[in-house]
């Protein structure tokens, strides 16, 4: 008699050449994810083998119950670590059926500012450190902590070992390893300065693909922390007080920052995103202003400044750029819970297209 686990490893490449794609999308709030699969005659290596989808809208926020179908378009494909096999998970946008793109579809505005010609030729690199709170599932209190207690102040958490310091690393490992599998670029995970909190790593990766990857290593956290019984937080400050927040920071490069005279470019496309900085904070993320309060290694919300190893900075540039006199930078203002289509793709559009 077969057990329940045996059944979901079951491998359907002995019997049948048919796959599951698991299609991915974003819900109304902007940040939920949804996700449904379907049956494929055979695999598929490229999003434009795919065929288009529908959902009904009015179960998620995105449209009316009279006029409900919402179209999936696929746009990236990942192996999927949870089937595994020839299974694969698909992130999709989403569009009315006339073909408009709906308004928490962020992507289709994302790829416009990633074709563009100007864009294209920088070949822009990102590297995003997405932190995370673990919550326990019932009273929404983070893991390793006592129910209605605190545990004791910072400091012995950041990349801390031992039960009596590092909460969850079974779901931070299950995660790297199911994001290596689907072919997602993680560079690298650790645990943070508050305990229950963590934070993994994408890139440095090319333009959209950065924020599709983004995207579906947060989908597949979401499953894994629903395997273990365990809440995803993504609030940017998930417990006031004398505790970090969450944030999402954004490391970034374009191809004249990394050639030799790129500190000068560096300093220039700072320079513009300074004077863009009320714009970019309004698409930083919701609740952000309970982050960025100039405590915690953050910058007043308000202030724009930036300087060099200087982590209270809103945008902070390493002590090995400054030294090579090229590189990269490090926008520390995104929250937790941003869109990583809308900032990865404000960035490019203020340091590249925009004109001062």
């Amino acid at each position: 008699m077969s057990s329940l686990a045996d059944l979901i490893n079951l491998d359907l490449s002995d019997s049948t050449d048919q796959i599951i794609a698991e299609y991915i999308w974003i819900g109304g709030s902007g940040l939920d994810m949804r996700s449904k699969a379907r049956t494929l005659p055979g695999p598929v290596k490229d999003p434009s083998e795919l065929p288009k989808w529908n959902y009904d809208g009015s179960s998620t926020g995105q449209a009316p119950g009279d006029d409900s179908e919402v179209i999936i378009y696929p746009q990236a494909i990942f192996k999927d670590p949870f089937r595994r096999g020839n299974n694969i998970l698909v992130m999709c946008d989403a569009y009315t059926p006339a073909g408009e793109p709906i308004p928490t579809n962020k992507r289709h505005a994302a790829a416009k500012i990633f074709s563009d010609p100007s864009v294209v030729a920088e070949e822009t690199w990102y590297g995003i450190e997405q932190e995370y709170t673990l919550l326990q599932k019932d009273i929404k209190w983070p893991v390793g902590w006592p129910v209605g207690g605190f545990p004791g102040p910072q400091g012995p958490y950041y990349c801390g070992v031992g039960a009596d310091k590092a909460f969850g690393r079974a779901i931070v490992d299950s995660h790297y390893k199911a994001c290596l599998y689907a072919g997602i670029d993680v560079s690298g995970t650790n645990g943070e300065v508050m305990p229950g909190q963590w934070e993994f790593q994408v890139g440095p990766t090319v333009g959209i693909a950065a924020a599709d990857q983004v995207w579906v290593a947060r989908y597949i956290l979401q499953r894994i922390t629903e395997l273990a019984g365990v809440v995803l937080s993504l609030d940017p400050k998930p417990i006031p007080g004398d505790w970090n927040g969450a944030g999402a920071h954004t490391n970034y490069s374009t191809k004249s920052m990394r050639e030799d005279g790129g500190y000068e470019v560096i300093k220039k496309a700072i320079e513009k995103l300074g004077l863009r900085h009320k714009e970019h904070i309004a698409a930083y993320g919701e609740g952000n202003e309970r982050r960025l309060t100039g405590k915690h290694e953050t910058a007043d919300i308000n202030t724009f400044l930036w300087g060099v190893a200087n982590r209270g900075a809103s945008i902070r540039v390493g002590r090995d750029t400054e030294k090579a006199g090229k590189g990269y930078f490090e926008d520390r203002r995104p929250a937790s819970n941003m869109d990583p289509y809308t900032v990865t793709s404000m960035i490019a559009e203020s340091t590249i297209l925009w004109k001062p």
